[in-house]
């Protein structure tokens, strides 16, 4: 690769093509279809390839902006939780969580198949209510203990509570970094952007041009949880000089009803960010993303690349460009 490409990471063709690390995986979502490849503990690579169903083919609204944001988010999440919870078996016996006592009595009482999407969705609602109670009621709650903050300095006690939040989230991600079962799933994280990254410059998928690419990407995951971060800030700060909100259950409230909002906003400027991250508006928009992912990416090894390259292969769509962001 040309020194220019190295330090100029924007190119010319843009892949809706985006991926999630696993337990020793990858999982890399195309057009119409996912590959979750895995290496085994035989080191030998297990793939998984699944047809993809989205719900704007029966109804074409869940397809609209600021209604697809949601959706997305929902069914990524429904997705990616599926994916480490099939990752997660293929770990030794005795590194493998013992199921919950829900877990059980899902499994007793209702067919296989019935129970995993019963235990998936029991996950996405308890991650979902994790990230409710840190992001929005932990904030809310202690901003609001500071009583000088009750009345007439509505904006200064919104954005204190924007503040704590994104102290919260970015002391979350730099714990969980910390956690030596993450930093695998980070360098897995890696090589899917550079290996993402390499596919969009177009060049042949193999090990050493995937090594040269940057694990910064833009269009990434959990940069769009930073950006629902930041923006949900702004846009609480709008809605409260409308509605005044003292009361710390009504403003958790108020932040509840927002969020899908916040999600949809969010999801269009990630999208108008990634496609214009050649702008210089778009990269001074994503470098706060850019920034986090030197927490939540590092640098892979050979075999973490052969895993997302196999993975990356498998969702390439037939027809040259249909992926094209």
């Amino acid at each position: 690769m040309s020194k220019k490409n190295q330090n100029d990471q924007s190119c010319g063709f843009r892949t809706s093509i985006g991926g999630q690390a696993l337990i020793e995986g990858i999982l890399m979502r195309g057009v119409d279809k996912q590959a979750i490849v895995i290496r085994s503990q035989t080191g030998e690579l297990v793939t998984k390839v699944e047809k993809l169903h989205f719900l704007k083919e029966k109804h074409p609204i869940f397809g609209w902006p600021f209604i697809r944001g949601v959706v997305n988010f929902l069914d990524s999440m429904a997705h990616g939780m599926k994916a480490i919870t099939y990752s997660a078996q293929f770990l030794p016996e005795e590194e493998q969580e013992e199921p919950s006592k829900l877990d059980k009595w899902i499994e007793e009482h209702f067919s296989s198949e019935k129970a995993e999407k019963l235990i998936i969705a029991v996950a996405v609602v308890l991650g979902l209510a994790l990230a409710v109670g840190l992001f929005i009621f932990l904030p809310t709650l202690l901003i609001g203990l500071i009583p000088s903050l009750h009345q007439g300095h509505d904006g200064l006690r919104t954005l204190l509570e924007g503040i704590l939040k994104l102290v919260i989230f970015l002391g979350y991600m730099a714990a969980v970094s910390r956690m030596k079962e993450m930093k695998r799933m980070w360098s897995y994280h890696g090589a899917e952007h550079k290996t993402i990254y390499c596919y969009e410059h177009g060049h042949e998928l193999t090990v050493d041009n995937v090594r040269r690419e940057s694990r910064f990407h833009p269009r990434c995951g959990t940069s769009f949880l930073l950006v629902v971060v930041i923006l949900s800030v702004f846009v609480f700060i709008v809605a409260n000089a409308f509605l005044h909100v003292n009361n710390v259950f009504l403003r958790i409230v108020v932040k509840l009803a927002l969020l899908p909002i916040v999600v949809s906003l969010s999801y269009e400027l990630n999208r108008w960010i990634g496609r214009h991250d050649d702008m210089l508006i778009a990269k001074i928009l994503s470098w706060p993303g850019r920034q986090l992912q030197h927490l939540t990416t590092r640098e892979p090894d050979d075999g973490m690349m052969e895993v997302a390259i196999a993975a990356l292969k498998l969702v390439i769509p037939d027809e040259k460009g249909a992926d094209q962001w």
